[in-house]
């Protein structure tokens, strides 16, 4: 987990609820965080304008590489080879920051307006990047296979929200595109060719932080500022439940089902 100028990690399997390793050496708060599939590194990213990798086999994490930025980090997406990584700043930038080579170059996608949220699809063709002013911009992925760099392509811009757009996510079957905003709604995109397929929306929900699909991409949760998370049937748009008893915004969630496993 990662805060103000600290990480801390904890032992799942474990009933003891302090953290097994503490590392305060950070000098601002801490964005965004995430782990390599198997584990052997996570990489954060930060107000201070770096995005770091740590390597986890050694019993204090060490910091590995860094990665540094003019503007703050404000979100970091994996490229499914592991070896690629995609780093939105508050300068409207996205890095691409090769782990194999160091090599790096960047995408504007609007000068000097923030990107708060950046996801790749599961089958490495598109990616999608999110700023304050509700733009969705989306991009072929061209390469990005064995020593093949990733390459960029623009494919198309969306004007997904009338406000602040927070989070972007593709769907597992990389069918679909949820952009989550300040507008109180989700809006589901076709990748086909990026048209509406679905707004979701109720009076009662605020701000919408966050966004997970299920692993048979059918159903979509929600994490709201009213304080409730929502599972929603995308083809017919209604929700299917409601998960209360925060007392205050809901601005992250993570959603398992259980589908993956083998």
């Amino acid at each position: 987990m990662g805060g103000y100028q600290h990480i801390r990690m904890y032992d799942v399997n474990s009933s003891n609820p302090n953290p097994v390793i503490n590392y305060d050496g950070l000098s601002k708060n801490v964005t965004c965080i995430g782990f390599e599939k198997t584990a052997k590194w996570m990489f954060t990213g930060g107000e201070d304008k770096t995005a770091k990798i740590w390597d986890l086999r050694v019993r204090n994490i060490q910091c590995q590489r860094i990665f540094q930025m003019n503007d703050p980090c404000t979100c970091i997406c994996l490229h499914p080879n592991q070896v690629e990584m995609m780093v939105g700043d508050q300068s409207g930038a996205i890095h691409l920051w090769d782990l194999r080579t160091d090599y790096n170059e960047q995408v504007v996608a609007e000068l000097d307006i923030p990107i708060r949220t950046v996801s790749i699809d599961a089958d490495a063709s598109y990616m999608a990047a999110c700023s304050n002013t509700g733009n969705c911009f989306v991009w072929s992925l061209l390469g990005g296979r064995g020593n093949d760099r990733i390459r960029l392509k623009p494919k198309t811009k969306v004007t997904a929200h009338p406000r602040y757009a927070l989070k972007c996510q593709f769907s597992p079957d990389s069918c679909f595109l949820a952009t989550a905003s300040a507008d109180k709604s989700v809006k589901i995109w076709n990748t086909a060719d990026f048209s509406l397929r679905r707004t979701l929306s109720v009076n009662s929900q605020e701000w919408v932080w966050d966004c997970a699909f299920s692993a048979d991409s059918q159903y979509l949760v929600t994490a709201s500022s009213d304080g409730t998370a929502r599972l929603w049937n995308i083809d017919h748009g209604d929700v299917k439940r409601e998960y209360v008893g925060h007392q205050k915004a809901i601005v992250s969630l993570a959603f398992y089902d259980g589908s993956a496993l083998e």
